[in-house]
This record gives C-alpha cells, sequence and structure tokens, in this order.
C-alpha cells in the first residue's frame, strides 16, 4: 500500500510546474500589454527635441545671447475622433488611447507652452446630434486634457462643421463656443503672432459665412498694414498662419520624406475648394498678410512648398493611426523675428502589431514545450507506475 501511495507524492512537480507557466504567462502578457499601450510612447518621444534658432535667423539678441522670449509650440492635426455612426466601439477605444498616450506624453516630456490643433477634430460633427456632439466633446477634452502653463488653441476644419456645401451658423457657433474660438482672430503669445482663420470658408462665393470671414481678414490685414504699426502697441508684423485647408498646389508630387503621401497618390490632382483652397484665396491670403509661415492640415500627409518663392507652408500629417500609420507633430521655436521646425514622429502602429505577433509567437511556442514538457513527464510517471505495479 505504500509503495502503491507513491506516485500520486511525486504528481507535486507537476502541480508547481503548472503554476509557474501560467504565472509566467502572466508576466510575459501584461509586460508586453504594458509596453505597447504605455511605455513604448516615452522612448519615441525622448527621440524630439526642441529646435534651436539660430544666429542667422534672427535668433539671439543684440548681446549675442539666446533670446529669453523664444516660444515653444506644438502644432498637430486632424485628430478625426470617431462619431456615433461611422466608428466601430474598438476602432474607437484604440485610436483614441493612442492619440491620448501620445499627447499626454509629449506633454510631459516637451512641456510646450501652445498647441494648436490644425481641425477635423471631430469625424463626424458635421452631422452629428447634439448629444453625439456633446458626447464627442467629452472625449476630447478628456484625451486632450492640460495644465494652465500649456494654452490649447482649436482651429476648425471640414469635418467640424461640414464642407463649404454643408456648413451653417448653428455648427459654426456650436463648434466656437465649444473651442472659445471665431472665424478670424490674432493670438499673440510673448510677442509672437499668429492669424486664426476659418479656411473652410474662404471659397469667395458670396455666401454669408464666407462675406462674414472675408470682411474680418479685410479689417485684420488693415491693422497688420506697416503704417499702422508704429501706433500699435504690439507689432503684429511676420504673422505665422495656422488654418486647416492647404493652399492652392497641384499636387504632392513635389512632397518628400517619410510622411509624405504615398508614392501612388502623390501625382493625383488636387481639388480647388475641396483638397485645397482656391488659386484666388490662396492669392489673397498671401497678398493681405504676407505670412512668414503657414501651417496646413487636411490632407493627413507631411509636404513643404514654397509659395512665390518667399511664403513656406508646412503640412502636417495626421495624428490619427486610422489615417496613418506614422503619424506625427511638429515641434515649432518661434521668436518676434524667426522660428525654427522640427518633426516628432509617433509609434508606427505596425511596429506595435509586430511586437504583439511576436509576443503571442513566443507564448505558442513556451505553451508548446510545456505541453510536450508535461507530456514527457506523464509518460515518465507512467513508466514509474508500471514498472512498480510490475515489481509488486
Amino acid at each position: 500500500c505504500v509503495k502503491l501511495m507513491m506516485p500520486n507524492n511525486k504528481e507535486m512537480p507537476r502541480f508547481s510546474a503548472r503554476w509557474i507557466a501560467v504565472v509566467v504567462l502572466i508576466f510575459v502578457v501584461s509586460g508586453v500589454f504594458f509596453f505597447c499601450e504605455y511605455l513604448i510612447y516615452f522612448p519615441t518621444i525622448l527621440k524630439c527635441a526642441w529646435p534651436k534658432i539660430s544666429h542667422v535667423r534672427g535668433g539671439e539678441g543684440i548681446d549675442g545671447r539666446p533670446m529669453d522670449s523664444t516660444l515653444r509650440a506644438m502644432v498637430l492635426s486632424d485628430t478625426h475622433l470617431l462619431g456615433a455612426v461611422g466608428g466601430h466601439w474598438f476602432d474607437k477605444l484604440r485610436r483614441e488611447w493612442q492619440m491620448e498616450r501620445a499627447f499626454q506624453t509629449a506633454l510631459w516630456l516637451l512641456r510646450p507652452e501652445i498647441v494648436f490643433i490644425l481641425g477635423d477634430i471631430f469625424d463626424e460633427g458635421k452631422w452629428s446630434s447634439q448629444k453625439d456632439w456633446e458626447d464627442d466633446v467629452r472625449r476630447f477634452h478628456r484625451m486632450f486634457r492640460h495644465t494652465t502653463d500649456t494654452e490649447l488653441v482649436v482651429l476648425v476644419g471640414n469635418h467640424d462643421i461640414g464642407f463649404h456645401y454643408e456648413m451653417d451658423w448653428f455648427k459654426l457657433q456650436r463648434f466656437e463656443k465649444v473651442f472659445n474660438a471665431t472665424s478670424t482672430r490674432i493670438v499673440t503669445k510673448k510677442g509672437v503672432n499668429f492669424l486664426l482663420v476659418n479656411s473652410v470658408a474662404l471659397h469667395g462665393d458670396g455666401c454669408p459665412i464666407c462675406q462674414s470671414v472675408e470682411r474680418e481678414l479685410i479689417k485684420l490685414s488693415r491693422d497688420l498694414n506697416c503704417s499702422l504699426q508704429q501706433r500699435s502697441l504690439v507689432p503684429l508684423t511676420g504673422c505665422s498662419a495656422p488654418q486647416h485647408y492647404p493652399l492652392y498646389r497641384v499636387s504632392d508630387a513635389g512632397c518628400t520624406g517619410q510622411d509624405a503621401a504615398p508614392p501612388e497618390e502623390r501625382h493625383l490632382l488636387f481639388r480647388e475648394k475641396y483638397d485645397v483652397l482656391s488659386k484666388e484665396a490662396s492669392q489673397r491670403l498671401l497678398q493681405w498678410f504676407k505670412p512668414r509661415l503657414i501651417l496646413s492640415g487636411h490632407t493627413h500627409s507631411g509636404c513643404e512648398v514654397l509659395h512665390d518663392n518667399k511664403y513656406p507652408e508646412i503640412s502636417v500629417p495626421s495624428f490619427n493611426w486610422r489615417n496613418r500609420n506614422n503619424p506625427s507633430f511638429i515641434l515649432a521655436s518661434f521668436s518676434a523675428g524667426s522660428y525654427a521646425l522640427s518633426k516628432c514622429f509617433l509609434p508606427e502602429e505596425s511596429t506595435v502589431i509586430a511586437v504583439y505577433c511576436s509576443a503571442g509567437a513566443c507564448l505558442l511556442f513556451l505553451f508548446l514545450a510545456h505541453c510536450l514538457w508535461m507530456k514527457g513527464l506523464l509518460q515518465c510517471f507512467s513508466l514509474c507506475l508500471l514498472g512498480k505495479h510490475k515489481s509488486l
């Protein structure tokens, strides 16, 4: 009887090995999940740095020391928060978590003084009901929460109020009330001026909203006139122009870089008043304001364009994994007389998926190895039992 009881006592190692396997599994799964959903944003954004304004571009004071009034601005675009109609719950959860973690990590590591979001905040703002709109706004404020040390400036895009033929006063005023914005205004911070304009209304076809925006632009252009600068407490020269729509260009054929449009899309012709502003509207903006820099979104891809050989425009890619595999944002250092830009890339979605797949493959291998080991162990116990029965 004592000999027959022995095999049962030897089953203890099998029980311990099973629990060790469970602990290892939990540890690996939680570690991979923590890395992919939280930790990965830190080493990626730590690679980014604020650009320094060079001496050549007027970034230093008269005595040669760096200017203390340098403004650190972070620029992103096209967040496209999914709505109640076209957004699957998992897709919303996945994309919004990515943007929230990227934004909050960037704020914590880089500490910008002002953040611009260049329109298309929501994906379905142009047709969402009041209830759905309030839900979208609540999620936006949760994702892009910030301290009082950082000013958040939100511009309107076509997905927020509709394309030109879809927008109306109700949707425009609903957006402006939430984000404390107007269709045209000047924001001045540390002596640096930014011209903010509702570019969706710059079609010049006489629509009521378009007429209102154009009247305000004409008034602002007069305020920016050189003859009035002598009497202005804050000189309004050299403004930068963040907006949603790009100025007119034929296509993205001349765009390069890892965040440019795919090669098969770069030669597609842009449609005026849909993909880009019209030629007339673009020329009016350049003639009225002569901006030293234009920052635009809408195309979801990066591009650098020089208009009339003297007005640079930077197209900012989408911040959302849903629109591109490698989202990015702009880091800009501004002074009253100069600026410098650098680009900060976020983790690629394909990299995160590859890490998950690799971890899954490793776990499957370990599981099979564990099963084979357990099978061998059971065979060993069986042989021992058989031998003891024979001896008995």
